[in-house]
């Protein structure tokens, strides 16, 4: 099973634009997608955004065009680039693997928006 392990989280001013990293034990073999996920207190846990083995992003609405999702080929890490971050960005931020044969989740960092 793919080891997921999250950082770059904490407390953060409104509008700031911090990155969190999520390093990988290994890309899953064959075709796969890795994602970030975010659940803040009191509701459930919703998709942020997702790229695919070929490149391919997806982005919840309520964060498209403020947070950008990046691969690093030469190991197995994925990044979210969170600009502009708003006051209802504060949550808990998960790193999500799933292959053909395998869906893992980090245990993910907080990150909190507030002056």
């Amino acid at each position: 099973q793919v080891q997921l392990v999250e950082s770059g989280g904490g407390l953060v001013e409104p509008g700031g634009s911090p990155t969190l990293s999520c390093q990988a034990s290994e890309y899953p073999s064959g075709f796969y997608v890795m994602a970030w996920y975010r659940q803040a207190p009191g509701k459930e846990r919703e998709h942020v955004a997702d790229i695919s083995k070929f490149g391919i992003t997806k982005y919840n609405p309520s964060v498209e065009g403020r947070f950008t999702i990046s691969r690093d080929n030469a190991r197995p890490t994925i990044f979210l680039k969170m600009d502009s971050l708003k006051p209802e960005d504060t949550a808990v931020y998960y790193c999500r693997s799933t292959g053909e044969t395998d869906d893992s989740w980090g245990q993910g960092t907080q990150v909190t928006v507030s002056s």
